[in-house]
């Protein structure tokens, strides 16, 4: 059921329309059901998955909480096995016996495990982690509710693809009931209109160029298909996966509940640890506290620090998908944030932070970090290794055709129209407005625009599914 359907959008007016009429715990209760027959219209087996972890960790907090000591982080360690092990089985378990049989030169054969990937697996399952660890460091007391616990895995907008939603945030929201405003409403319809807008209008007219390089071009001659195909993933996989957690965030909002930001803008970073702190934030911020810092943040040495960098990121890459192209990918980010931490330990050495740090060169380091992650996208997007070298190759000896682009003008249009929109809307300062100063006529008429642009321009029968849903 995805958010770009007209399914979808029957079940969320069913869903917000019944919760309006329910009172407090009938309302989480019903909306408990709503999520299970959201993740149920994928399989119904991925509900038994769902339910079992549920009720494995809501048990696993109330141990940690009852606990002290040794016992108390054995048990956390146990949580923590747990989800893991969930991760192993359903997502990398034949990855790793197709690996170790290559490696060996035999053939799989009765090893590999027939069984579907459940989506969303990651992100309930890194939540789960963060809820036990939150309740081991005491930040947090173990949940007694059975049904708040439930929601809080289970909730519909956040299930399958994030943001991935720290239990600080989210079990406060449960205690009182918030009462939708005109405000609220306003802020959500907006942010779902933009996010149809980004998904059905900016990522699926992308997708279909980046489909056609990387599923069978890729060893064409030449630089312009892979130039075209690498710009044209860039761009998809944000609009998508933005697109999709304005919309999370739009309908969370409306049922009253509120999410986090998961994106900032973040390919005008002007430096690589600037992306990660604007790209898929909920990970980041998540690999950070229940990484990075376990691991000793910067409380090590330099080169600890580090070598932390690396191993981070490499888990972070493997955590999308089971393939060497992510690890890959995770450690090719890894080495930038290393290299960044080099370079300004360098220019603090030379005393040349300020120069650096100057408005007149930002542009500069903004188009130079763009490049570096649109490069390493290669590995994110190809089927393969050899396939990314073959683009990589591509890329270096190709050349540059101006009548391609002249006549591909969405590859350069959409994301200069972004870009001007950005800066004549720096602090969101017009979205604000909208939202919460503009007369009904004005939003509406906004509201129809927006409608109109995603019936003129988006692309027809495509069918294209959000990009972090296999994740």
């Amino acid at each position: 059921m995805f958010f770009d359907s007209l399914q979808f959008w029957a079940f969320f007016a069913v869903a917000f329309l019944t919760l309006a009429m329910l009172r407090d715990q009938p309302a989480k209760v019903w909306l408990i059901a709503l999520s299970y027959v959201f993740y149920g219209a994928w399989d119904w087996r991925f509900c038994l998955l769902l339910g079992g972890s549920t009720l494995a960790n809501y048990y696993f907090g109330l141990a940690v909480d009852a606990q002290q000591g040794s016992s108390r982080k054995r048990i956390l360690a146990l949580a923590v096995a747990f989800n893991l092990g969930l991760l192993g089985v359903f997502k990398y378990y034949n990855f790793f016996v197709t690996s170790f049989a290559a490696l060996f030169g035999i053939a799989p054969g009765s090893m590999i495990l027939n069984i579907v990937l459940p989506v969303g697996i990651s992100f309930f399952t890194f939540e789960s982690i963060a809820y036990a660890t939150d309740i081991y460091r005491g930040k947090l007391r173990a949940v007694q509710s059975k049904v708040d616990f439930a929601l809080f895995v289970a909730f519909f907008p956040h299930l399958v693809a994030g943001p991935v939603i720290r239990p600080l945030d989210f079990f406060p929201q449960l205690k009182h009931r918030l009462q939708l405003t005109q405000l609220d409403v306003r802020w959500g319809m907006r942010e779902i209109l933009k996010g149809l807008l980004k998904k059905v209008v900016f990522a699926d007219n992308f997708a279909p160029i980046a489909d056609s390089y990387f599923m069978g071009s890729q060893t064409a001659p030449g630089g312009i298909p892979a130039i075209a195909g690498v710009l044209a993933f860039a761009f998809q996989i944000y609009f998508d996966f933005s697109g999709y957690t304005d919309i999370a965030r739009g309908c969370s909002r409306l049922l009253g509940y509120r999410f986090p930001p998961n994106f900032e803008r973040p390919y005008l970073s002007p430096d690589i640890a600037d992306f990660w702190h604007r790209w898929h934030i909920s990970l980041s911020s998540w690999l950070k506290d229940y990484l990075y810092i376990p691991l000793g943040g910067s409380r090590v040495s330099f080169p600890r620090i580090l070598f932390n960098l690396i191993i981070v990121m490499g888990l972070g890459g493997i955590w999308h998908g089971a393939s060497w192209n992510f690890l890959i990918w995770g450690l090719y980010h890894g080495v930038l944030l290393v290299t960044h931490r080099l370079w300004r330990r360098a220019l603090a050495a030379m005393k040349l932070e300020r120069l650096s740090d100057s408005k007149l060169l930002r542009p500069l380091w903004g188009l130079t970090t763009f490049v570096f992650v649109t490069v390493g996208w290669v590995f994110f997007r190809a089927k393969n290794f050899t396939a990314a070298c073959n683009t990589f190759q591509a890329l270096a000896t190709g050349s540059f055709d101006f009548k391609f682009f002249y006549t591909q003008w969405g590859l350069w249009l959409i994301p200069f129209l972004s870009l001007v929109w950005c800066m004549l809307d720096r602090k969101r300062g017009i979205q604000d407005w909208l939202v919460e100063r503009a007369s009904w006529p004005i939003a509406a008429a906004s509201g129809v625009l927006v409608i109109l642009l995603l019936e003129t321009f988006s692309a027809i029968d495509t069918n294209i599914p959000f990009v972090y849903f296999r994740f």
